[in-house]
């Protein structure tokens, strides 16, 4: 009888043990390698759920800047809005900016030229996030001497305070012509009412639809000149853009899922606007954005160069104006251009 070498034996044995158990190992650490296929969040396509309980704080200024805002106004007081908004109409540009700087608005359309301003005074703490104007500004005479920007050589214009007289100035600079601008009826409504009530001869810059209303009210005022044709013909460039909508960075960042859906309905609202202006123009006397008659409003609707720009075409377009307004002067902007960060593009 062979005698059995049971070392031999067992060596073997263990050694298969151990390649078993390698094996098995190698098959769970392959398994375990393929999990984070499917659940790094970074493949997540799903976007975050809206807050819809969420206060979003909307402030608009009565006239144009605000005739785009009608329609998700009326959404929002039928039920029909996405978010939570609070919406309130301004008549004055710097009650905008001081709830902008306390924090207790969040988002707000503005003049381009304020939204620059309030870039540069808080440091930074707003962005925009679209056009919503663009060239509105008119040359009204009582009477048809006026024919060419050379007619208003040495003659005395009325033009409301800020964003309108500082384009005034840069044109007329740019082309030339030597006028005295003055600003004495800083507001648009009351420069209206004094056109309105004019004499032959006076000239001022108005902008819709204070321009269609005081028309409306003195048979006697032409249309001398287009400021939007006129920018272009002056300074080389269709980058007239007069209005915009901001919002404070610090709410952009915490509730950057709100903004881009605030966005989207500002998108649609715009378009309705702008493609229904009867009906648009009940809105906006109701919500008393625009303080005159519906019938006044829907004719304005057309002229008032509503529109929706966002992304890199809205840079482009607004960081070229600024630019020219900067080298006219600094001051008009707020004494600096504002920087990149100024400018929301989403995905960017």
């Amino acid at each position: 009888m062979k005698h059995i070498n049971t070392k031999r034996i067992f060596t073997l044995f263990l050694a298969l043990v151990m390649i078993f158990a390698l094996v098995a190992c190698a098959g769970m650490t392959n398994e375990t390698s393929k999990e984070p296929e499917t659940t790094d969040p970074s493949e997540n396509t799903n976007p975050p759920a809206l807050d819809t309980e969420l206060p979003v704080r909307v402030s608009v200024l009565n006239g144009t800047t605000g005739f785009g805002m009608a329609k998700l106004m009326n959404d929002h007081k039928n039920g029909g809005a996405a978010l939570n908004y609070e919406f309130k109409v301004e008549t004055d540009a710097s009650v905008i900016n001081a709830g902008l700087i306390k924090g207790e608005i969040d988002i707000a359309a503005l003049p381009t030229n304020a939204a620059a301003t309030l870039y540069n005074k808080t440091e930074g703490a707003v962005s925009v996030l679209a056009i919503n104007t663009l060239g509105v500004l008119y040359v009204v005479e009582n009477g048809s001497t006026v024919k060419s920007l050379t007619d208003l050589e040495g003659k005395t214009v009325y033009a409301p305070a800020q964003n309108p007289a500082f384009i005034f100035e840069a044109i007329c600079k740019a082309s030339g012509v030597n006028v005295t601008i003055d600003t004495t009826y800083a507001q648009p409504a009351a420069l209206m009412s004094a056109v309105a009530a004019s004499e032959e001869g006076m000239l001022a810059v108005l902008p819709q639809p204070v321009l269609t209303v005081a028309m409306s009210k003195n048979e006697n005022l032409t249309v001398a000149l287009d400021l939007t044709s006129e920018w272009e013909k002056a300074v080389g460039s269709d980058s007239l853009v007069q209005g915009c909508i901001v919002v404070r960075n610090e709410f952009l960042n915490a509730h950057t899922a709100e903004v881009l859906k605030f966005m989207e309905e500002y998108k649609t609202s715009i378009e309705f606007v702008n493609a229904n202006p009867a009906e648009a123009a009940e809105m906006v006397v109701a919500l008393e954005i625009y303080t005159g008659a519906a019938p006044v409003a829907a004719k304005a609707i057309p002229s008032c160069n509503i529109v929706y720009i966002d992304g890199a075409a809205m840079k482009d377009a607004l960081s070229a104006f600024l630019t020219t307004m900067f080298d006219f002067k600094a001051a008009s902007v707020g004494g600096a251009l504002p920087g990149d960060n100024f400018y929301f593009i989403p995905n960017a």
